[in-house]
């Protein structure tokens, strides 16, 4: 309860649009227990009625026509207004756990499998939506609807109200809470036990090579069928809890139907309410049980909202790879990179760069080679900020990066990495992406420069071709090329390529690399790759050997 307390500012953003949909579910039900209750009150009294004609129907035939349409559209809105209200807030909410996650990249990308990241991102976030378009909404309006019928009974039919109210708050509190008690450490497991299934399905999916290489495809199935049966098992458990919970809950909506009977039929033998009234009175009453029903369906799912959101608030506490410069400094970018006796290790024990310097000069172009493992990446990383050297300082500009505001650091540092994604959308929409602005032509010239233009004019469309997902219409060459034309776009002076040719064949790769020069010409580019490079790619070539550059020809 208290990590989904922590979003309450993320809530209250979106405050009117909830409030909103709690006024139209109030008016629903009240609609719907004044329908029930006319309609009771209307045909026993035509029923019992000696002068039917004299009977005037118009009246109370009007007002359950009039009430049948106010809960209709009552409902609507209310649904309106709360499906968007909430779909506004969880995307506010993945808004949040995306910039904390990227706030946090280095560190969540250590700690964090891919399939567990992607389903904080998409299933935690998305589990909240119970906590009010299922629960708190349905709650309130039951709550005040409740009070007012009690307090109805309690002027027309006295004892009434005490085993009706008895009922409705066993119905609104007590069966909830033991619910809540019941399932909560059954929701923990299974989110828990869902991202589990997620992770081990990304598994499968990226791996699915190897694990039939080397002959662990069965290992695999077998663990990841474990998870889904032990999932499996939990969700029945949870089915069960609520279904017993909701069976309680018409239960008590029989007993205080049956309280409100049985005291309303003494008082009709005493002369003291007529049989319509009490039928009106019965009717309501058991209508205004409506929403309690929906309600413990409902809060069965919030010990898995509470423990995604304990989740969520995990990422947003963890501390941040970096922190933003309370003063940042004026700053503008000619593409100079500066590293300067930098030190840097994921194990401070263990550093990964020992006292490393690197000068890259405006449209200097620079590889930087050496062993898996040996740190390049690492480089990049701290390019990029995603974390900030133990010792010494990289500079852009002259400028140290942690002076720099994090807007103009991006702006002015273009990336094309190994796993560099293409987008499901058209040519357009993946170029976009690094020129937001760019015309028609800028476009096509970014990917003449790419040597890739050809391709796109041979594809349907166009630059409105569709890509398919993950470029699927393109292969792995083109598909890299794409990526870089995408680069190009950007107009940031610098521009970092992290093993760019990675997956490519050897073909493929020359080619690419042969046309890097021409491509990003006047730009200074720091490449970091394991290729054998050809001659004229790049202007300095240096490897990377126990946390030292060194030229790559000693």
């Amino acid at each position: 309860m208290i990590a989904i307390l922590s979003f309450r500012r993320l809530f209250a953003r979106r405050a009117r649009g909830f409030a909103a949909a709690l006024v139209l579910s109030l008016v629903a039900l009240c609609a719907g227990v004044a329908l029930l209750g006319v309609s009771g009150w209307f045909l026993t009294a035509a029923f019992l009625s000696t002068a039917a004609a004299s009977f005037n129907l118009f009246g109370p035939s009007a007002a359950v026509r009039g009430l049948s349409f106010l809960r209709i559209g009552a409902r609507y809105g209310e649904k309106l207004a709360g499906h968007d209200a909430t779909l506004r807030l969880l995307a506010d909410i993945r808004e949040w756990v995306f910039r904390s996650l990227s706030a946090g990249a280095l560190q969540n990308g250590r700690l964090l499998r891919r399939g567990d990241a992607v389903s904080r991102l998409t299933a935690d976030v998305d589990a909240l939506d119970s906590v009010f378009i299922v629960a708190a909404g349905p709650l309130i309006s039951s709550a005040l609807v409740s009070l007012a019928t009690a307090a109805a009974l309690a002027l027309l039919l006295p004892g009434a109200a005490a085993p009706y109210g008895v009922a409705m708050a066993a119905a609104l509190v007590v069966a909830p809470t033991l619910l809540v008690l019941a399932t909560r450490r059954l929701g923990a497991e299974i989110v828990r036990l869902s991202a589990e299934a997620r992770t081990a399905a990304l598994d499968a999916i990226d791996g699915h090579a190897d694990l039939i290489l080397f002959g662990a495809a069965e290992t695999a199935k077998g663990r990841s069928a474990a998870i889904f049966a032990s999932l499996a098992t939990a969700r029945r458990r949870l089915a069960f809890r609520s279904a017993i919970a909701s069976a309680s809950v018409f239960a008590l909506a029989g007993g205080g139907a049956i309280g409100v009977l049985a005291v309303g039929l003494h008082a009709h033998e005493a002369g003291e309410i007529g049989g319509p009234r009490l039928v009106g009175l019965l009717l309501a009453a058991l209508g205004s049980f409506e929403a309690t029903a929906a309600l413990v369906r409902s809060i069965a799912k919030f010990g898995g909202a509470a423990a995604a959101a304990e989740r969520l608030k995990a990422i947003g506490d963890a501390s941040p790879s970096v922190r933003a410069p309370e003063r940042p400094q004026p700053f503008t970018p000619d593409g100079s990179i500066a590293f300067e006796q930098v030190t840097f290790g994921y194990d401070a024990e263990r550093p990964v760069l020992r006292d490393l310097d690197l000068t890259v000069a405006p449209g200097e172009r620079v590889s930087v080679e050496g062993a898996s493992g040996a740190g390049k990446s690492t480089l990049a990383c701290l390019l990029m900020r995603l974390a900030d050297p133990d010792q010494g300082g990289v500079r852009l500009a002259g400028r140290d990066l942690r002076t720099i505001a994090e807007p103009e650091r991006l702006a002015s540092v273009a990336l094309l990495e190994q796993n560099a994604p293409i987008f499901q959308g058209t040519v357009r929409d993946n170029l976009a992406i690094g020129g937001p602005d760019a015309s028609d032509e800028q476009m096509w010239e970014a990917l003449a420069r790419a040597r890739v233009a050809d391709v796109v004019r041979a594809l349907p469309g166009g630059l409105d071709a569709e890509l398919g997902e993950a470029g699927t219409s393109l292969s792995a060459g083109e598909g890299r090329r794409l990526c870089l034309a995408r680069v190009l776009l950007s107009r940031a002076p610098t521009l970092l390529l992290d093993e760019p040719t990675s997956g490519l064949d050897r073909e493929t790769e020359l080619a690419f690399l042969k046309d890097l020069s021409a491509a990003t010409r006047g730009r200074a580019v720091l490449l970091i790759t394991h290729a054998d490079l050809p001659d004229g790619v790049v202007d300095r070539r240096l490897r990377l050997r126990e946390g030292r550059l060194v030229p790559a020809t000693s």
